[in-house]
């Protein structure tokens, strides 16, 4: 049905409420780079009205450190921009401070705990092979 997937990759040992609030920041950087993936609003029988929700299904799986490192590798070596989430933005509290931690990292020296992407189907399968569906 979709030409495109889009995925969110987290690290494997990070807490329940990091997974979630990872989710939830890389996902909004799809949405910023795609906003057309966001459909129409919802009504209920009551008319209602609530948010629009993703046109495309999302799929979350999981890696370890190292696999999250080759799939950031991979996803630079292909050119598909990406939302990323580095540990250190847990200690931060405002939009400005994460831009600024993240600054402060490489690819090579990045501890990534999520990373988010939409491209081509098998461009997606390629760069996120090793992960496993997220429990």
């Amino acid at each position: 049905m979709f030409d495109t997937k889009i995925a969110i990759v987290l690290r494997d040992d990070i807490a329940p409420w990091q997974a979630l609030n990872v989710t939830a920041f890389l996902t909004s950087g799809i949405v910023a780079q795609y906003p057309a993936v966001i459909g129409e609003p919802y009504r209920d029988a009551a008319g209602n009205v609530y948010n629009a929700l993703s046109i495309q299904p999302v799929v979350v799986l999981s890696a370890d450190q190292e696999t999250l490192r080759s799939i950031h590798r991979r996803s630079l070596e292909r050119e598909v921009t990406v939302s990323l989430y580095v540990e250190e933005m847990f200690s931060t509290g405002h939009d400005a401070a994460n831009r600024a931690v993240f600054a402060q990292f490489s690819p090579e020296d990045a501890r990534v705990v999520g990373i988010a992407m939409r491209a081509e189907k098998k461009t997606v399968d390629k760069i996120t092979k090793g992960a496993k569906m997220h429990a």
